[in-house]
């Protein structure tokens, strides 16, 4: 009877060789890079191996999909009017029904905090998708084309970054009459474009140089086939990270924009203008202040959380 094929099973040909646990363990990791169908997953499928099992990303993906709901939804937590408010009960502390209390208008400041998600929401989404497309458009043909064009769009964007956000949302602003979100959405995406373009013309930078582009150029294939089919898919996970990230910073900055007047205006409910309202009255009704504030640094946390889970899924070396 002729003697089995070791190497017919890869784990019984690890035994002879005397360096079998490390062996084993080079098979394990590669068998953990390999889906239920035994072939190699890809660096999307793996990443989200990786996210599933992470308690931050779920404990973030939880509370933003929260805070989503109740923006879209927020009958869901309350069904009363942020804009009904009633002097004679203002800075009044909790009462039932009312658990946060009221502000100085005698508005209920439960209410207000639950419809506040809308419109930070609104921004962050809108600015993120807006900075995160501009510029993954310019940089992205920068970094593919390069020459006078990338020289170009590099001196446009260090132009940018010159600008304090701050500063010029007092500017930009301060000239503007409308009480939407938009002209707050236009300015973030203003100032925020060139950080997400320098990002992706690095990225792009790095990915054409890789085989399978140089490959897929000595085959024939035109520049827009090798950008599209090529390049984007594996430049991109750079701009996700930066832009998840982001997010919560332009959350944060359209309630700082609120918080000096040229942000949102009443009666747009936003916690910016809540948190502006009461801080000179935070020594004798805090509460008008805390609950907006917590709401506010709960969602930038989270979104923060969100962007660091996905970058250290996106970057096997992270791992």
């Amino acid at each position: 009877m002729p003697e089995p094929d070791p190497y017919e099973n890869p784990k019984e040909a690890v035994a002879p060789t005397g360096a079998g646990g490390a062996m084993d363990l080079a098979m394990s990791e590669a068998e953990t890079l390999r889906g239920s169908t035994g072939k190699p997953r890809s660096l999307w499928s793996d990443a989200w191996h990786q996210l599933r099992r992470n308690p931050v990303f779920l404990l973030s993906a939880a509370l933003i999909v929260f805070l989503v709901l109740i923006a879209i939804w927020p009958q869901i937590l309350t069904s009363a009017d942020p804009l009904r408010c009633d002097l004679s009960k203002s800075q009044q502390g909790s009462a039932p029904g009312h658990p946060f209390g009221y502000d100085t208008q005698g508005c209920d400041v439960y209410t207000r905090t639950v419809y506040g998600a809308r419109a930070s929401i609104t921004v962050g989404v809108c600015a993120t998708l807006g900075a995160a497309l501009l510029g993954s458009l310019l940089g992205g043909l920068a970094g593919f084309f390069g020459g006078w064009w990338d020289a170009l769009l590099s001196r446009i964007a260090d132009v940018f970054f010159g600008i304090p956000v701050v500063l010029g949302g007092l500017v930009f602003l301060s000239v503007v009459t409308s009480s939407t979100v938009w002209p707050v959405v236009g300015f973030i995406v203003l100032l925020g474009w060139p950080q997400l373009a320098r990002i992706a013309r690095g990225s792009v930078i790095t990915a054409k140089q890789n085989d399978y582009v140089q490959a897929a150029r000595a085959l024939g294939a035109g520049s827009g086939r090798m950008l599209l089919r090529h390049v984007a898919p594996n430049a991109v996970a750079p701009v996700i990270v930066v832009a998840t990230i982001a997010l919560g910073t332009y959350i944060a900055l359209e309630a700082t924009l609120s918080f000096l007047g040229v942000g949102l205006r009443p009666p747009t409910v936003s916690w910016g203008i809540d948190i502006s309202n009461a801080a000179p009255q935070i020594r004798n009704a805090p509460h008008m202040l805390l609950w907006p504030a917590g709401a506010l640094s709960i969602t930038v946390l989270a979104f923060i959380m969100l962007g660091d889970a996905v970058r250290d899924a996106l970057d096997p070396k992270l791992r």
